[in-house]
C-alpha cells in the first residue's frame, strides 16, 4: 500500500553476487540514440536494485516488477483500477458472501514443466494466512481455508461476508509454486535466490547485483505472448543518471515515476514520451491521536487548516497534482468520491481560533518524512513555513529511510509526512488504515462509529451496498482528521518514442513496468 513499505531482509545472496554474468551488448550506449528499436530488448532503468525474490513478503519496486513478470496474480488491474482476469478466468461470491469462487486457467506452467493448478493458490494463501505476514495477511482476515475443488477452482471458506476478499487475494497475492516452496521451514523466510522455477511472461536468467537483472521471454506464454525478447532492468544510483542515460539511448524507459521537476524539463523533448496517468494513492500529514494535545479533534483541524494546499501542489508538484478535497476517497475512485466534501481551507486566524478553544498555546511538534522522497523533501519545509503563520512550531525530521519506517512501525512521531501508493478498494483500505487495530493505522485511530462502518462497508458484496457506509465512514476521517490527505499525484513516466503500446496502471509500483503493459509494447513504425 505505501510507497516503499517495509521490507524483509534477503538471506543468502552471496551465490548471486558472486557470479559473474557478462554485459550486456548495446547497453553502453554508444550510438544507442541512432539505432532503432527491435524486439530483441528492452532497457528498462531504475534507482533501486533488487532486495528480495521471495515475491510472498514485502518488496521494494524493482522487487515488485522482477518478480511481478515471474510469479503470476489471479487478476491484473486495468488502467483505470478494474480488476481484469489473469490467471483466474473468473470469481464469484455465494449468496450469503460466505464461500468465494475463483476458476483458474489451464494452459499455465512452471518453468520445470508442472502445470499452475489450484494447489499452488492455496499453499500460497494458506502460507501467508499461517504465518501472518506481510499487507495480503491483513487483508484475508475473513478467511477460514481455501481449498482446491478440482485442478482448476479454488474455493474460500470466509467466517462472515467479505466483498472485499476476492478483490484482495486476487490481485494482491503472488501465485508460487507450491513443490518448490513448501521445502522451506517458513515461507517468509525463504530467499528464493537462486534456481528459479516462475511462470510469468518473463523468467530471470542472469544477475549482476547492483547493475542488472536480464529477464527472457517465456515461449509459449498462456496470457499473451509478450513481442520484446528480452527485458533487462539496469540499476543506477539516481533519477539524473537515468534520464542522461534515457537521453543517450541506453535505456528505453524509466519505470519509476519522475519528480515533478523532472518532468517539467522532460515534457517538450522530441525524442521521449511522457505517459501521464492519476495516482490511486495520496500524499497525506498524519497525526499521532494518541499524543497530547492531538488527541483533540480540534488541534488536529487547527493543524490542518494551517496546511497551504494549493501551494504544495503547484510549486512543489509543478501542477502535477490535483486536490482530493481533504477526503480519503479521491477523484480516483469516482464509483466512492463524494462531492459533498470539501477541502480544509488554509486559514491562519481559524488555525488560531481552534487552538485556543482547546487551550493549546505555544504549540510544537515534530515531523518525520523520509529525506531520500523528493516530493516531500520538497514540500515539508511549506508545511512547516505555513504553519508558522498559526503560530504553530513545526521541527522537521528528514530521516534515512530505515529509521523512517522503524518509526513509522513504532508510531514514534508527531506528525508523519507520507503517501499511500496503492489505495484501489475502499473498504478494504480503511479498514488497514483507520480500524482499530489496523495493520497501517498508524495514526492510532479508535473510533468505534467508524470501525462499525468500515465492518458494514467490507461485508458488502458490491460496490453500490458498500457506497454508502463507506462514504459515511469516511466523512467521519475528514471531520476528525484522521489522516490530512494533500493531493493526489500525476504521474510522469518517461519513455523513448521508439517504443509504443504501453499500459500504464495508476500506481507506481505498477507504472508501466507491469506484466500486460510489457507484453504490449513493441517497436514504434
Amino acid at each position: 500500500m505505501r510507497r516503499g513499505f517495509p521490507l524483509a531482509a534477503a538471506a543468502a545472496i552471496a551465490l548471486l553476487t558472486a557470479c559473474s554474468t557478462p554485459s550486456v551488448p548495446g547497453s553502453t550506449g554508444q550510438g544507442g540514440s541512432q539505432a532503432p528499436a527491435t524486439s530483441d530488448r528492452l532497457t528498462i532503468g531504475t534507482t533501486a536494485d533488487v532486495v528480495n525474490y521471495n515475491p510472498l513478503v514485502g518488496n521494494s519496486r524493482t522487487d515488485s516488477w522482477v518478480t511481478n513478470l515471474m510469479y503470476p496474480h489471479l487478476t491484473q488491474m486495468d488502467e483505470a483500477g478494474k480488476r481484469i482476469p489473469y490467471l483466474a478466468t473468473e470469481w464469484s461470491y455465494s449468496e450469503d458472501g460466505k464461500t468465494a469462487t475463483v476458476k483458474l486457467r489451464d494452459d499455465m506452467k512452471w518453468s520445470d514443466g508442472k502445470p499452475v493448478t489450484a494447489d499452488d493458490v492455496v499453499f500460497a494463501v494458506t502460507a501467508v494466512q499461517k504465518e501472518k505476514f506481510g499487507v495480503v495477511a491483513g487483508l484475508i482476515t475473513a478467511m477460514e481455508k481455501a481449498e482446491a475443488v478440482s485442478p482448476t477452482e479454488v474455493r474460500f471458506t470466509l467466517s462472515r461476508p467479505d466483498g472485499t476478499f476476492l478483490d484482495n487475494v486476487g490481485f494482491w497475492l503472488p501465485i508460487v509454486p507450491k513443490h518448490v516452496f513448501e521445502k522451506a521451514p517458513s515461507v517468509q523466510k525463504f530467499a528464493n535466490d537462486a534456481d528459479w522455477v516462475s511462470a510469468g511472461p518473463y523468467k530471470l536468467t542472469k544477475v549482476e547485483r547492483g547493475q542488472r537483472y536480464i529477464m527472457e521471454r517465456v515461449e509459449p506464454y498462456g496470457p499473451g505472448q509478450p513481442t520484446v525478447k528480452e527485458i533487462v532492468f539496469r540499476v543506477f544510483p539516481d533519477v539524473n543518471t537515468e534520464v542522461l542515460a534515457l537521453r543517450n539511448g541506453e535505456i528505453d524507459l524509466i519505470g519509476n515515476v519522475l519528480p515533478p521537476s523532472t518532468a517539467a524539463d522532460l515534457k517538450n523533448d522530441p525524442k521521449l514520451k511522457l505517459v501521464q496517468v492519476p495516482s490511486l494513492g495520496w500524499a497525506h500529514l498524519q497525526y499521532n491521536t494518541k499524543r497530547k494535545p492531538m488527541d483533540d479533534v480540534r488541534v488536529r483541524q487547527a493543524l490542518a487548516h494551517a496546511v497551504d494546499y494549493e501551494a504544495i501542489r503547484n510549486i512543489a508538484l509543478k501542477g502535477y497534482a490535483k486536490s482530493a478535497n481533504s477526503s480519503v476517497l479521491t477523484p480516483s475512485q469516482p464509483d466512492y468520491a463524494d462531492p459533498s466534501v470539501s477541502e480544509y481551507a488554509f486559514d491562519p486566524a481559524k488555525s488560531k481560533q481552534l487552538l485556543r478553544e482547546a487551550g493549546v498555546t505555544n504549540l510544537s511538534l515534530s515531523m518525520i518524512y523520509d529525506q531520500a522522497d523528493p516530493n516531500i523533501a520538497r514540500w515539508a519545509p511549506m508545511v512547516r513555513d505555513a504553519a508558522k503563520q498559526a503560530g504553530i512550531e513545526i521541527k522537521l525530521q528528514g530521516l534515512e529511510r530505515n529509521t523512517y519506517l522503524d518509526k513509522t512501525l513504532k508510531r514514534d512521531f508527531d506528525i508523519y509526512a507520507g503517501s499511500w501508493a496503492i489505495m484501489d478498494n475502499p473498504p478494504a483500505n480503511l479498514g488497514l488504515a483507520f480500524k482499530t487495530g489496523g495493520f497501517i493505522n498508524y495514526a492510532q485511530v479508535s473510533d468505534p462509529k467508524l470501525d462499525k462502518l468500515i465492518d458494514e462497508g467490507q461485508r458488502a458484496l458490491t460496490r453500490q451496498e458498500a457506497k454508502a457506509p463507506i462514504q459515511e465512514a469516511a466523512k467521519i476521517i475528514h471531520d476528525q482528521v484522521y489522516d490530512n490527505v494533500l493531493y493526489v499525484e500525476t504521474f510522469n513516466i518517461a519513455h523513448s518514442t521508439k517504443w509504443t503500446g504501453f499500459k500504464p496502471m495508476p500506481s507506481e509500483l505498477l507504472s508501466i513496468v507491469n506484466p500486460l503493459s510489457l507484453a504490449a509494447v513493441k517497436p514504434a513504425s
